[in-house]
């Protein structure tokens, strides 16, 4: 078990507060080990971050997929609104 030995106290607004009770509830976990997830999202290292995010992204459902044409008019899009920012 982890041996939790530092208080750490940050004011925030209400809005991220609420954010917070939100995410715990969905969780079943409590407020704190909300925040001290996202601590350690926020500062792990790249490569561990990025096998994260593979995880996530294998986890995922099953979406449909459409045609190749599709693919390549949405590429086009995303291109384009790229260009223009």
């Amino acid at each position: 078990m982890l041996m939790l030995s530092r208080r750490l106290q940050v004011l925030i607004d209400d809005e991220r507060y609420g954010a917070l009770e939100r995410e715990a509830a969905r969780t079943n976990s409590s407020v704190g080990a909300v925040v001290r997830a996202a601590i350690d999202e926020r500062l792990a290292p790249a490569g561990v971050r990025r096998s994260g995010a593979g995880r996530r992204l294998l986890d995922a459902p099953p979406t449909p997929a459409g045609e190749p044409d599709e693919f390549e008019a949405e590429i086009a899009l995303m291109a384009d609104r790229r260009a223009e920012s």
